[in-house]
């Protein structure tokens, strides 16, 4: 059976430099009827598991370790005994919440296997040190986490991320992917899909953007709100 992708949303708070937010998360199963990876255990276990029913989970994969991206993380972990897998680079983020270390570290370029599909991590800082994206080959779609947004990049107002950083990884290991490649995003405060797009024209000068970049962007944006199963190709 061939993978595919379910869709959990979960809310609570996100906590950063004294501050409290109320959000929507959106928690990613990929897998089939036997087995699962859960990517980014946001808020509580219970809808999670719900979904997973019963499965095999044999991974947890957290995109960055902000707060609402991770607090059912330790849940999941105990619910069904499957790893956490994050970057180290996010480790500063994590010991704010935890006082155990993730069970594995991820890196760029490391794959993970589920349901016979391949996930592979693209390491993206900016949004967190730490942050991630996961190509899904068999569906050629990319979680971006929280390193693309709705329109734009993912945020860089807080501690440890950077704007800077977060244009180069969106430019180096984002913008230049191929073209039968596709984005999926998931967003923290909007759940909505970006236009990636629209992203490209934004950051991309007329002599580095790929041809029909600008076209598409202005088709796109008239697009508003994309449901999850809508994609938008990298152009």
């Amino acid at each position: 059976m061939a993978a595919r992708i379910e869709k959990v949303v979960t809310s609570g708070t996100f906590e950063l430099d004294g501050g409290k937010w109320d959000v929507d998360n959106n928690v990613w199963l990929i897998g089939d009827d036997e087995q699962v990876i859960v990517v980014d255990p946001a808020h509580e276990a219970a809808p999670i598991l719900d979904a997973v029913a019963g499965r095999e989970v044999v991974a947890i994969v957290c995109t960055h370790a902000h707060n609402d991206h991770i607090t059912a993380a330790a849940d999941v972990r105990a619910a069904t005994g499957a790893p956490v897998h994050l970057h180290p680079g996010d480790r500063v983020l994590w010991d704010m919440m935890y006082d155990w270390a993730p069970d594995e570290s991820l890196s760029d370029g490391d794959e993970l296997r589920v349901a016979g599909a391949t996930l592979r991590v693209i390491h993206t800082p900016g949004h967190a040190p730490g942050a991630c994206c996961l190509y899904l080959e068999a569906l050629d779609v990319v979680f971006t986490g929280d390193t693309l947004f709705q329109g734009g990049p993912g945020a860089t107002g807080r501690s440890f991320s950077s704007r800077e950083t977060i244009e180069e990884s969106i430019r180096e290991s984002l913008a230049n992917r191929q073209s039968d490649e596709w984005i999926r995003d998931h967003a923290v405060v909007s759940d909505q899909l970006n236009i990636f797009a629209s992203l490209l024209f934004m950051f991309l000068d007329a002599e580095s953007a790929p041809e029909g970049t600008a076209q598409r962007a202005g088709e796109l944006a008239t697009l508003g709100v994309v449901e999850l199963l809508r994609f938008v190709p990298v152009v």
